[in-house]
């Protein structure tokens, strides 16, 4: 089934958030409505203070709207309790951002095991298999037992991305996930979501300010002043893959020239 005809995983209508500052009202997003399919790859892009990071929170049950409602997998987001909500970003919804967030201390392979830890339902065995095959999913098969200062910081996102795949999540939330990361490796990061949302018909849900990164996605949501301005299908998607084999080909040209 494709994103394009699947049920929405998020269903928004008329969304309001409002942050109450001492005397003055902060008026974060102003009526914000949409649908997300499953498995669809959506970009939100803006400047900052456009809303689009408010809006990414409340999708990801980090806050909760002034009003208007927000469905997440046919449920009511607003009628759960603390409790339920945390079990939600636990297990159903993956996170990756632009700090990377891991603990410096820890290898790779115990980073990635820590969501399941928490959820307190798996033993440890299980607990190593399903972190290892989450960073073989991202190209660390054989980075299980570095510490993140022994990675570059490539390797380092592919690490928290691993993480949030963790625990099989329905929906994964990328906020600037590439604003650390040089060029070669920010499209190998977006070539890891591609393959995630046409492989696996994960839906994905990224922020960034650059144009560029937004037209890895399949849909491009566009805010401005707490509102969406635009949201329109990416004709033809940029491909990373292809990407990748141009500058590889560059590379060799280079060396051959040298």
């Amino acid at each position: 089934m494709s994103a394009q005809t699947s049920a929405p995983l998020i269903s928004v209508q008329d969304l309001t958030k409002t942050y109450d500052l001492g005397e003055m009202q902060v008026r974060a997003l102003r009526g914000v409505s949409l649908d997300v399919r499953i498995g669809e790859f959506v970009a939100l892009t803006g400047p900052s203070g456009s809303g689009k990071s408010t809006f990414m929170h409340l999708l990801g049950c980090l806050d909760r709207p002034t009003s208007g409602t927000y469905l997440f997998n046919g449920r009511n987001v607003s009628s759960l309790s603390k409790r339920e909500l945390a079990r939600v970003r636990n297990t159903e919804i993956g996170f990756v951002f632009q700090g990377f967030n891991l603990l410096p201390r820890t290898t790779a392979l115990e980073n990635v095991e820590l969501p399941l830890l928490y959820a307190g339902n798996t033993h440890a065995k299980e607990r190593r298999h399903r972190a290892a095959e989450a960073l073989r999913a991202v190209g660390l098969g054989d980075r299980l037992g570095h510490h993140p200062n022994q990675l570059s910081g490539g390797q380092q996102q592919r690490v928290a991305i691993a993480r949030a795949l963790v625990n099989n999540p329905k929906l994964l939330l990328a906020d600037e996930p590439t604003g650390n990361l040089d060029t070669r490796t920010s499209i190998e990061v977006m070539g890891i979501f591609q393959r995630l949302s046409e492989e696996r018909g994960l839906t994905i849900v990224l922020v960034t300010h650059e144009r560029d990164i937004a037209e890895y996605g399949s849909r491009i949501v566009a805010f401005r002043d707490g509102r969406v301005r635009s949201d329109n299908a990416v004709a033809t998607s940029r491909r990373a893959s292809a990407e990748l084999t141009r500058l590889d080909d560059e590379g060799d040209a280079a060396e051959e020239v040298a």
